[in-house]
C-alpha cells in the first residue's frame, strides 16, 4: 500500500513522545524526516525514533523533494509562518493545535492553502477517536433527545518559566493551550457554532500576564457549554455531554490512553472501545485525504471558527461582558 512521506518541523516533545511513534504504526504515514534548527538534536531525535534523514534547519526540510507532508508540532507563533513556508514548498501541512494565535492569522494560513493548492489541517486529534465518534453519533442522531449542555474542564500545574505554554508572546496559557479542547468537543457535538461568551479570566504577572485560570460560557442556539481550563490546578479532564433524554460522560475524553480500553457512559450504562491511538488515525485520515483530494478530518475552516471563538472568550474576560462570535449559528 502506498505511503505518503511525512518530515517534522522541530523536535517538540508530542511529537517525538506521540504523535511520530504512532504514525510510524499507520497504513499510510512514513514518517522520514526531522528538522531542528540544532542539527545534533535532529539527528539524536532520527536516531532514537528510527527516523532516516535529520537536517540541521526548517528550510533544508522544506527544500526535499522527498517529502510530501509536513507536520508541524512547533510552538503556537510559529504555527502559521512555518505552515505558510512549508506550503509554499509544495508542502501539505498538518499543524498542530491551535492552528494560530488568533483568527486574523488562521485567515492568512487558509488564504495561502488556496493560493498553492495544497492540503492543510489542524491536528485536533479528538476528533476522529471512536469514543468522540460514538459521542457525535448519539448527539446528532437525536439518541440523547434534544442537545442541552456541555460541561468540561481541563489542567495541569506547571510553574517552569522556561516552559512554552508560560510564555505569552509564544503563545501559551490555558486557553490557547487546553481550553481549545472543550470549545472544539461543544461545536463539535452540538453540530452548531456559539453566537456569544462570556468568560472570566485569572493573569499571571510573573509570565506576562498569560491566564492560568480561564472560564467561559458559550452560548449555541440549542444550549450552553460551560467550561474551566487552569495551567496551576491539579491534573484534571472531564467532559459531559447533556440531552433533553439523556446523557454522555466520557472517562479520559482528551489524552486516551492508546493501549487501554476507552470508555463512556450513556444514561448510566457503559460503553467499552478497543485500544487504539488517535494519532495513529489522524495521520491515516490526513493522509487519506491528501491521496483521495478530499477534505482532512479537521479542515482550517473549521480551525478558523475555533480561533473565533477564542478571541471571542479573551475579549469577554477582558470587557466583562457578552461578546458576539460573529459566527453563523448552523452549518
Amino acid at each position: 500500500m502506498k505511503k505518503l512521506r511525512w518530515g517534522v518541523l522541530g523536535v517538540a516533545r508530542i511529537a517525538t513522545a506521540k504523535v511520530i511513534p504512532a504514525m510510524q504504526q499507520g497504513a499510510l504515514t512514513e514518517m522520514v524526516g526531522i528538522a531542528s534548527r540544532d542539527g545534533d538534536r535532529a539527528r539524536k531525535a532520527a536516531k532514537e525514533l528510527g527516523i532516516p534523514k535529520a537536517y540541521g534547519s526548517y528550510e533544508e526540510m522544506l527544500a526535499d523533494r522527498e517529502i510530501d507532508v509536513i507536520y508541524n508540532p512547533l510552538p503556537n507563533h510559529l504555527h502559521v509562518p512555518w505552515s505558510i513556508k512549508a506550503a509554499e514548498a509544495g508542502k501539505h501541512v498538518l499543524c498542530e493545535k491551535p492552528v494560530a494565535m488568533n483568527a486574523a492569522e488562521a485567515r492568512e494560513l487558509i488564504a495561502a492553502r488556496d493560493r498553492t493548492g495544497v492540503t492543510m489541517g489542524e491536528a485536533f486529534m479528538i476528533q476522529v477517536h471512536p469514543q468522540w465518534v460514538r459521542t457525535m453519533e448519539l448527539a446528532r442522531t437525536g439518541k440523547l433527545g434534544e442537545m442541552r449542555a456541555v460541561f468540561g474542564s481541563f489542567g495541569y500545574f506547571k510553574l517552569d518559566a522556561d516552559n512554552i505554554r508560560n510564555i505569552r508572546e509564544y503563545g501559551g496559557g490555558g486557553l490557547m493551550d487546553i481550553g481549545c479542547y472543550p470549545i472544539k468537543c461543544s461545536r463539535m457535538v452540538f453540530a452548531q457554532e456559539p453566537v456569544r461568551v462570556a468568560a472570566t479570566i485569572v493573569r499571571d504577572a510573573r509570565f506576562g500576564g498569560i491566564d492560568t485560570l480561564t472560564s467561559a460560557v458559550l452560548e449555541f442556539p440549542a444550549g450552553h457549554c460551560v467550561f474551566t481550563c487552569g495551567t496551576q490546578v491539579a491534573a484534571n479532564q472531564t467532559m459531559q455531554v447533556l440531552g433533553s433524554a439523556g446523557k454522555v460522560e466520557l472517562e479520559i475524553p482528551f489524552n486516551a490512553p492508546p493501549n487501554e480500553v476507552t470508555r463512556i457512559k450513556v444514561n448510566g450504562e457503559t460503553e467499552e472501545f478497543a485500544p487504539c491511538d488517535q494519532y495513529t488515525l489522524q495521520g491515516d485520515a490526513f493522509s487519506r485525504a491528501v491521496m483521495e483530494g478530499g477534505e482532512p478530518p479537521v479542515p482550517l475552516e473549521d480551525a478558523l471558527r475555533t480561533m473565533r471563538v477564542v478571541d471571542a472568550v479573551f475579549e469577554a474576560a477582558d470587557t466583562g461582558k457578552w461578546v458576539a462570535t460573529g459566527l453563523s449559528p448552523g452549518r
